[in-house]
């Protein structure tokens, strides 16, 4: 499976990152006959958080309103924003998928500001 279609009716390739249960994800394919491709979450990618998808169906019937597909660098900006507001995530995981996403990294002094509300 080179690409992955989304309920959304978008293609992803594994280099792609898509807005799956408010998280940045990406998809691998699986070599286990058993598995027809993999949920990777962008910055826990490779270990215990990685969610195996027995089919595109499954995935399908998992899909919520809190998935959204692709999203613009405008609303991954949006979304790195607010999730810095959010105590499930701390600044290094925001900050590694902010690079991971190709925005701009702020650098420590303004991650030192936004931290002391300044």
């Amino acid at each position: 499976m080179e690409t992955l279609e989304l309920p959304t009716g978008e293609a992803v390739t594994p280099e792609d990152v898509f807005h799956y249960e408010e998280y940045p994800y990406r998809f691998r394919p699986s070599d286990d006959p058993d598995v027809a491709f993999v949920l990777s979450p962008l910055y826990w990618n490779g270990g215990g958080m990685d969610v195996p998808v027995p089919s595109r169906e499954a995935f399908v019937s998992e899909w919520s309103d809190r998935s959204r597909g692709v999203l613009s660098d405008s609303e991954w900006e949006a979304w790195v924003a607010d999730a810095r507001k959010d105590d499930r995530y701390d600044d290094a995981e925001i900050d590694a998928i902010a690079v991971e996403l190709g925005l701009d990294d702020p650098g420590p002094v303004e991650r030192v500001k936004r931290k002391l509300g300044l």
